[in-house]
């Protein structure tokens, strides 16, 4: 991606978080339900929880590539997801699939398009004088 930096790091990172509550918020309110700190904290902590163990194995923030990137997505998401039926206690059956691959889809457009922005962002910072 671009030379990394604390700096760019640390926004590449809340941008990464801020998708994935921007999806479970988009859940949410796509499924009637009231949006609360409760639902968000309901959706999105348990990926949130695994993207922040994994990300450091993963360089995902000290390297950033797109690579590293799907990597991070594609374990945390699984794995939260995972986690979140069983903290819930909901059966693992054709609705965990399909909420899998939702949110899998999902926060991968929602992050997509964020570390795209972010791309055209960071190389304008550096061209300017």
């Amino acid at each position: 991606m671009v030379r990394t930096t604390r700096r760019t790091s640390r926004t590449l990172a809340w941008g990464d978080a801020l998708c994935i509550v921007l999806f479970a918020a988009i859940g949410l309110q796509t499924h009637g339900e009231p949006l609360s700190l409760a639902g968000i904290l309901r959706n999105a902590l348990p990926i949130l929880l695994v993207w922040w163990l994994i990300a450091p194995f993963l360089r995902t923030y000290t390297r950033p590539s797109w690579q590293n990137l799907l990597y991070t997505w594609a374990i945390a998401v699984s794995a939260g997801v995972w986690l979140r039926f069983m903290v819930l206690q909901k059966p693992f059956d054709l609705g965990y699939l399909i909420f899998w691959a939702v949110a899998l889809g999902a926060t991968l457009v929602l992050l997509l398009a964020w570390r795209g922005l972010a791309l055209v962002w960071m190389r304008q910072l550096r061209s300017k004088p």
